[in-house]
């Protein structure tokens, strides 16, 4: 092996064309996924104060966003729902006429090749904020799982190219694939969350989705974060279960775990880019305190490097349009 002085790693960052021409990494628009937020009503679209950038739509305020989301080459959107009724059964999230099964119609209809991508889970829906039914001051596993089948299935029979159970109760991917199945949707594949950490990044997505819970947290169902084993479990339940893409969330400070599940699993590995992450380099560029675009690409091409095919983030239509100027 040569060494200095024949060897000089430095010759090929010379200039940004040597650079490019070497690059191992590479962020394309194609890899992104853009979160949006469905209030129920007509004629909203609010900017969400701990998010600058983002925004809660209505139905009929879509079309405008899902065509620009569309012209910039993203090929996907994941749905959130804001629900103007909420019960402690989360009735509203499988309504036939809900926020999200009216968007969902909507997007399809302006712009049928974009993907659309929704969340299954009840805590937006929820009189109480938690992701399934309470008994007796506890989220009861087995009593929620048939209301989010029903959710996935309704996401389905509205138009939804692929439903993403968020909720971490065990089971919730054979409930969802077998109500799928029964529907007639056997084409309908399941993103799922499957190694989703009760995280205290999650802080300004619980102000744009109205879903922090009422009392207690969501530590006896999301994962704990010190775990990285677990997350394995939790990747390969989902997969024996029937997910056609599983995720780790958050991303940033879990690297090493999108690692460790890219390095075991060979299905399809999304990351979210989740609100606090998008938070923090939002308020940081405000102050001047660091360069965005860089800080964002940054980000985003450490998450595809530690092993994600599919990233899901905010930044999605910025990241966009600066790839579209490179």
């Amino acid at each position: 092996m040569a060494y200095f002085p024949q060897l000089r790693l430095r010759r090929l960052r010379r200039t940004e064309s040597l650079r490019a021409l070497v690059r191992e990494t590479k962020v394309e628009i194609g890899d992104m996924v853009y979160p949006l937020f469905i209030v129920e009503g007509s004629s909203i679209k609010q900017e969400i104060v701990s998010m600058p950038g983002v925004f809660r739509f209505s139905p009929d305020q879509l079309p405008r966003e899902i065509e620009e989301v569309a012209k910039l080459g993203i090929p996907a959107v994941l749905l959130f729902g804001i629900p103007e009724h909420k019960d402690e059964v989360g009735s509203a999230a499988y309504h036939p006429e809900g926020g999200i099964q009216q968007a969902i119609r909507i997007i399809k209809q302006s712009v049928p090749e974009l993907l659309v991508v929704t969340d299954i889970c009840l805590c937006e829906y929820t009189s109480h904020g938690h992701c399934g039914i309470i008994v007796n001051g506890y989220v009861d596993n087995d009593q929620t799982l048939p209301l989010l089948a029903r959710t996935a299935l309704s996401h389905a029979e509205a138009g939804a190219d692929i439903v993403a159970p968020s909720d971490m109760m065990d089971g919730r991917v054979k409930a969802i694939r077998e109500a799928l199945d029964e529907g007639g949707f056997q084409h309908i594949p399941i993103l799922a969350y499957a190694a989703k950490y009760a995280s205290a990044f999650y802080g300004p997505f619980r102000e744009a989705a109205e879903s922090t819970p009422q009392f207690g947290d969501r530590r006896s169902y999301q994962m704990d974060p010190p775990n990285l084993r677990e997350a394995l479990r939790e990747v390969e339940q989902d997969i024996a279960e029937g997910a056609d893409i599983v995720m780790v969330k958050p991303a940033l400070a879990y690297l090493d775990v999108i690692r460790r599940v890219r390095d075991t699993f060979d299905c399809p590995l999304a990351a979210y880019n989740v609100s606090g992450e998008y938070a923090m380099v939002k308020a940081a560029a405000q102050q001047g305190w660091l360069d965005e675009k860089r800080i964002v690409m940054e980000i985003l091409t450490a998450i595809k490097r530690a092993g994600a095919d599919i990233i899901i983030t905010y930044h999605a239509k910025e990241a966009a349009n600066w790839l579209k100027e490179e």
